[in-house]
């Protein structure tokens, strides 16, 4: 189950970002908010000259499971 309704139709990463900056509005604190926001930015300032297909649809999958288990982490302990 991936943590936002769309997660299916990520195919591009900018569409990724969109969508791991939505995810991140769902996390309890505004200072956890602000940390995985600015891990998103990096990682897809490090990685905005990937060209490879295979490897950007590896990225895209890997990210939103990587979101799906952090919110589930943070969601959980409630």
């Amino acid at each position: 189950m991936s943590p936002l309704a769309g997660a299916e139709l990520v195919r591009t990463p900018v569409q990724l970002y969109r969508y791991l900056l939505r995810c991140c509005k769902l996390l309890p604190s505004a200072a956890m908010q602000k940390h995985y926001q600015h891990a998103i930015r990096q990682s897809y300032n490090s990685h905005v000259d990937e060209e490879d297909p295979e490897r950007i649809q590896m990225i895209i999958q890997r990210a939103i499971s990587d979101a799906d288990w952090i919110l589930n982490k943070y969601t959980n302990k409630k």
